[in-house]
C-alpha cells in the first residue's frame, strides 16, 4: 500500500492510544444516558409493532415496518460512517438523539390527534433509524477514546449485558404500560428518556481524534466524502487480518441470523409447543446475553483478544448444533443450548468490538464500525432468502445443525490463519494507512 499525503485538518486529541482517557466516569455519565433512550426506543419498538399488529393484522405490513428500519444501516451506513468520522462525534450524538426524539414527537401529536396512518409510522420508523445510523459508530468511536485500551472489552461487555437486559425487560414493560397508557403515552416516554441521553452531552467532554486529509482532497484542503469512503475501504483492504474478521463476521450473520427468524417454526413444528415455549426460548436469549455480558465485562478476555473472540465463536456454533439435534421431547435441552449460545454470542461480539477499536486508527472508527455494521445488517436478509426456502424443502433444524457446524469450524480454522491471530500485533494508531 501507497502511503498518501497527510494534511492535519483537526489536533484535537492525538490519533495514538495516548489520547483515551484515564478515567472511565464520563463515559459511565454518557453510557447511562443512553441506556435509558435504548429502553425509551425499545419501548417504543413494541408499541408501535403491537398497534400495527391490533390495527391492521397483517404480516405484509409487520415485515415492511421492519424493513423500514434496518434499509438506513445497509444503504446509508458506510456515508455515516465517514461523515461521523469528519465531524464532531459529540455534536453528531446530539442531532441524532435529537432526530429520533423529534420523530418520536411527531408519532406522538399524530396518535393523540387520532389521524396516525400506517405510511406515517414507516416513515418516521425510517428517520429514528436514520438517526441511529448516525448514533451508533459516533458513539462507539467515542468510546475508544474515552476509556483506556485494557478497559474496551468490559465496556463492550457492559454494552451486552444492556441488550440482553432490553431484549428481556422491554417486552415485560410493553405488555404493561400497554394496558395502562395509550400509544402516544408509551411514546411520550421515549422524548423523556431520549432527553437524559442528550443533556449529559452537553457538559461531559468527548476527545475528537486527529484527522487527516488523504488522496486528492488532501493538496486542496477539500475532502469529499468519496475521498473518505475510498481512505477506509482501502485501509481493510490493506489489513488482510481486518478483512478476513469482518468477513467471518458476515458469514456467521448469515447463517446463524435466521435462524432466530426460525425458532418458531422450531418451536411448533418439531417441539409442539407455542406462545410459552416461544417466549421460553426468548428469555434464555436475553439471559445469555447479560451472563456473557457479565462474564465480559468482570474478566476481560484474555490477553489476546482474537482468542477469547474465536474461542467463543467455536462454542456458539456448538451450542447451536445442539439446539439443532435436540429431540422432540429435548426442550429443556433447547433452551440450556439457546442460553449457551447466547453467552458466547455476547462475547464473541463484544470482544470484535473491542478489536476493531483498539486495531483501527480513531480517525477511521467511524467508517469501519457503520461499513461492519451494514454488512453483517445486509447478510441476515440474504441469509433468510436462502434458509427460508431451504427449510421448507428439508426441514428448520438441518439449517440449525449447518449453521453451527459452520459457525465452529470458523472459529476453530482461524487459529491457523496468521494474519487473524495476529491481528493485534499489528495495530498502529499512529498512521492511516491509505492507497
Amino acid at each position: 500500500m501507497n502511503r498518501s499525503t497527510e494534511t492535519p485538518v483537526e489536533d484535537t486529541a492525538s490519533a495514538t492510544g495516548q489520547a483515551q482517557s484515564q478515567s472511565l466516569v464520563p463515559l459511565f455519565i454518557v453510557w447511562t444516558g443512553q441506556a435509558f433512550s435504548l429502553l425509551g426506543s425499545k419501548l417504543v419498538g413494541f408499541a408501535l409493532v403491537w398497534y400495527l399488529t391490533v390495527s391492521t393484522g397483517s404480516a405484509t405490513v409487520l415485515a415492511f415496518a421492519s424493513l423500514v428500519t434496518v434499509l438506513p444501516r445497509i444503504l446509508f451506513g458506510p456515508v455515516a460512517g465517514a461523515l461521523v468520522d469528519r465531524w464532531n462525534r459529540r455534536i453528531v450524538m446530539i442531532v441524532a438523539d435529537s432526530l429520533i426524539a423529534l420523530a418520536t414527537v411527531v408519532l406522538v401529536v399524530l396518535f393523540a390527534l387520532d389521524v396516525i396512518q400506517v405510511w406515517h409510522i414507516y416513515v418516521l420508523n425510517f428517520v429514528r433509524a436514520l438517526g441511529g445510523v448516525f448514533h451508533w459508530p459516533a458513539m462507539q468511536a467515542s468510546t475508544a477514546l474515552m476509556s483506556p485500551e485494557k478497559h474496551l472489552s468490559r465496556i463492550q461487555g457492559m454494552n451486552q449485558i444492556l441488550f440482553g437486559t432490553m431484549s428481556i425487560l422491554s417486552p415485560a414493560m410493553g405488555a404493561l404500560l400497554i394496558d395502562l397508557l395509550p400509544v402516544q403515552g408509551i411514546l411520550a416516554i421515549d422524548v423523556g428518556t431520549a432527553l437524559l441521553a442528550i443533556l449529559p452531552l452537553f457538559f461531559v467532554f468527548i476527545p475528537q481524534p486527529k484527522i487527516t486529509v488523504s488522496g486528492k482532497g488532501a493538496t486542496e484542503g477539500k475532502p469529499s466524502v468519496l475521498d473518505d469512503l475510498r481512505q477506509g475501504l482501502h485501509f481493510i483492504r490493506g489489513w488482510p487480518g481486518l478483512l478476513m474478521i469482518i468477513a467471518i463476521s458476515v458469514l456467521v450473520a448469515m447463517l446463524l441470523m435466521p435462524a432466530f427468524s426460525l425458532l418458531p417454526i422450531l418451536i411448533t413444528g418439531h417441539f409442539g409447543g407455542g406462545a410459552l415455549q416461544l417466549a421460553w426460548l426468548q428469555v434464555a436469549y436475553g439471559a445469555g446475553a447479560i451472563v456473557g455480558g457479565l462474564v465480559l465485562s468482570v474478566w476481560g478476555g484474555f490477553e489476546r483478544r482474537i482468542v477469547t473472540m474465536l474461542l467463543a465463536m467455536a462454542l456458539m456454533g456448538v451450542g447451536f448444533v445442539a439446539l439443532g439435534v435436540a429431540p422432540a421431547n429435548g426442550l429443556p435441552l433447547a433452551i440450556g443450548a439457546l442460553f449457551f449460545s447466547a453467552t458466547m454470542e455476547s462475547i464473541e461480539v463484544g470482544s470484535i468490538v473491542a478489536i476493531i477499536q483498539a486495531a483501527v486508527p480513531p480517525e477511521l472508527h467511524g467508517r469501519v464500525l457503520a461499513l461492519d455494521i451494514a454488512l453483517v445488517t445486509a447478510a441476515a436478509p440474504i441469509g433468510l432468502a436462502i434458509a427460508g426456502p431451504l427449510s421448507n424443502a428439508i426441514g428448520v433444524r438441518p439449517w440449525f445443525v449447518l449453521g453451527g457446524l459452520v459457525t465452529t469450524a470458523l472459529g476453530v480454522g482461524a487459529f491457523f490463519v496468521p494474519a487473524i491471530i495476529r491481528i493485534e500485533d499489528q495495530v498502529t494508531r499512529n498512521r492511516v494507512k491509505t492507497a
